[in-house]
């Protein structure tokens, strides 16, 4: 701190409290000179300061003020005048800079230079108890405290509550995407629906916990093939099943009256790959890695999978048969297109029975099969064909599917029928109305 503040001139209102301050300082070296032999006596400082007093005044009062410079011997008759006395011109700031030099040099002068001073002066605060960091500033009355200084610190806006129905809809995910979670091997093209074909598939089945939309999991009812969730409530479950109970091309129906016509052969490019079957709560399902398709109609569409219904959803002129299996494609457009084979009691099939045996134990459990699978190998060796357009047999029953039902069944033992008929006696949903729809099948 520089204590020559202390001699600055602020105007003649405070000439007599310098003189004192001063004098203070005086008394205090005097003080400190009976701690150091070297000190020169108190008596010359006080002397310098009684010195320094007088022409300090006189000088104050010389360039007090331009007014009462102006009229010889006068003083100033207002207020305004004595204020602007205070001010200090160039020449007049330059005098309190010589003066406070003047005063610095008395000090050092005489017994105790002003950087002992302020030694002296922290001494006497530390003994006293005063903590000299803290301490107030000289320039301020004692009487007085400057607050220490505390940044207002702007309080984060409180985050709103989080919406009861976003909440619900992240914590329970839609059943839209239960019946084909595919693994990352696996991994198809986006898009797609629950048990024809869900191509997003973005993580396998590996445990109960991870079947989404489960029965008995959250308040809502979930689809299912009886009771509350059947068939005929599925357009009211949620508003994305709306198709369910409003389309007008709904799968499946009853094939008769079909328009003979030499159809396009569907080109087969499947071959033995990889495999995994799921029991997603509604089917066992099977995954299949990529590189198998079709193609028809100029389109080539992709096999994401293929699952099994009991008895058979789609009935030939009346007749339904013990069960299907529903081979999901799907096109670089999204489009998707569902062969379905019928199978009618008779000898073991192979191929199912190789499915059967990798049946994972749990629903929502999911079984890679260490072996390979050839969906070849579910089809007949005769492959003329029904073909129409439909929907998605399970919610949301989304529609524009082409429908290609095999015309010739495949056999499956009473024994495989009955493997199946344990984990889900009935999943087939009821006919739907043709609506007057063109049917054609191969001659």
């Amino acid at each position: 701190m520089d204590n020559t503040r202390l001699l600055r001139p602020h105007g003649p209102a405070h000439t007599p409290r310098r003189a004192l301050v001063v004098l203070l300082l005086a008394a205090l070296a005097t003080s400190a000179g009976a701690a150091e032999p070297h000190a020169a006596p108190a008596p010359h400082a006080a002397a310098a300061a009684q010195r320094a007093a007088p022409a300090e005044r006189a000088q104050s009062h010389d360039a007090a003020s331009p007014v009462d410079a102006a009229r010889p011997g006068g003083r100033a008759e207002t207020a305004a005048p004595r204020a602007a006395a205070g001010r200090e011109a160039p020449a007049e700031r330059e005098a309190a800079t010589g003066e406070r030099a003047q005063a610095a040099g008395t000090l050092r002068g005489g017994a105790l230079t002003v950087e002992a001073l302020r030694e002296r002066l922290l001494e006497r605060a530390r003994q006293r108890g005063v903590d000299a960091e803290t301490a107030p500033s000289r320039s301020v009355r004692a009487t007085e405290r400057v607050p220490a200084y505390r940044p207002r610190v702007a309080a984060a806006p409180e985050a709103p509550p989080a919406a009861v129905g976003h909440a619900s809809a992240l914590a329970r995910p839609s059943s839209s995407l239960l019946l084909s979670s595919a693994p990352p091997a696996f991994a198809h093209a986006p898009g797609g629906s629950p048990a024809h074909g869900n191509a997003a598939a973005p993580a396998a089945l590996a445990t109960r916990a991870a079947l989404p939309g489960s029965i008995g999991q959250g308040a809502d009812v979930h689809w299912s093939y009886d009771g509350a969730g059947g068939p005929t409530h599925w357009g009211a479950l949620r508003p994305e099943f709306a198709t369910c109970a409003q389309g007008s091309r709904q799968s499946p129906i009853d094939i008769r009256d079909g328009i003979k016509v030499d159809l396009e052969p569907v080109r087969f490019d499947y071959r033995p790959g990889a495999f995994r079957v799921v029991d997603n709560g509604h089917t066992v399902q099977v995954d299949v890695a990529p590189g198998n398709s079709i193609e028809v109609l100029g389109r080539r569409f992709d096999l994401l999978q293929f699952h099994f219904h009991r008895p058979s959803e789609e009935r030939i002129d009346g007749r339904q048969y013990d069960m299907v299996v529903h081979l999901v494609h799907k096109d670089l457009d999204g489009r998707l297109a569902v062969v379905a084979v019928l199978l009618e009691r008779g000898g073991p099939h192979t191929a199912i029975q190789h499915v059967w045996n990798n049946l994972p134990l749990e629903k929502g459990d999911a079984v890679a099969a260490r072996d390979l699978l050839d969906p070849a190998a579910l089809l007949p060796a005769d492959r003329r064909y029904y073909t129409y357009m439909g929907s998605l047999t399970t919610p949301p029953c989304s529609e524009g599917v082409l429908w290609m039902v095999l015309k010739t069944p495949q056999a499956i033992s009473a024994e495989q029928i009955g493997i199946f008929a344990r984990l889900y006696p009935m999943n087939a949903r009821p006919l739907q109305q043709a609506s007057s729809r063109l049917i054609k099948e191969s001659n």
